[in-house]
């Protein structure tokens, strides 16, 4: 049986960066990644404390103190490698142009953020123009047989999705489908 191995696939969220023309680059080391890791653990330390100390019982009043805590963090807090303000920082790059944050824009082929920000699925076109999806049977309009088709499926609402069929770089078909028939995950 042919199946794929897990560090030949990519997951989806790497997919959306593909997409948007962002290339992942990992950690090299444990030590890397935990230096990134420490401020927003010891952020998180400090979410909880807080929330103890104020009896906080309530998730409105938990992201109450979420909000204070973000907004002294962007917006007071000296960054222990940095020594700055994190938004003085940010404002300071932009008028400099060293910032490497730029305008987002859906590329070609891609027509709409539903076809970015979305679960993809592939599957194989059936003889009868059909694909399945967990016993689910849909017709593909303006489908090759035994072709291979990217499913982008975007959540409009906690009911229904948009599944958008993607072939060879070409939008065929659009279906709206209610997500308890597809059974894929829940949005």
């Amino acid at each position: 049986k042919h199946y794929t191995l897990t560090d030949e696939a990519d997951p989806q969220w790497k997919q959306v960066m593909g997409d948007c023309n962002i290339k992942v680059t990992y950690a090299l080391s444990p030590q890397a990644k935990g230096k990134i890791e420490r401020p927003y653990g010891w952020l998180q330390d400090r979410l909880v404390r807080t929330c103890v100390r104020d009896n906080v019982t309530d998730i409105r009043e938990g992201q109450r103190v979420l909000n204070y805590e973000v907004h002294r963090y962007n917006y007071k807090q000296v960054h222990s490698t940095t020594q700055e303000v994190p938004y003085f920082r940010f404002q300071r790059a932009l008028e400099e142009k060293r910032s490497l944050f730029r305008e987002f824009k859906v590329r070609p082929p891609f027509q709409s953020v539903k076809d970015i920000f979305c679960l993809r699925i592939n599957r194989t076109i059936d003889p009868y123009r059909r694909i399945s999806i967990n016993n689910l049977q849909l017709k593909v309009n303006n489908a090759t047989p035994r072709k291979i088709v990217t499913l982008r499926i975007y959540p409009f609402s906690n009911d229904i999705s948009e599944v958008r069929f993607w072939c060879d770089d070409n939008l065929i078909d659009i279906q709206r489908v209610k997500n308890s028939d597809l059974r894929v995950v829940h949005f």
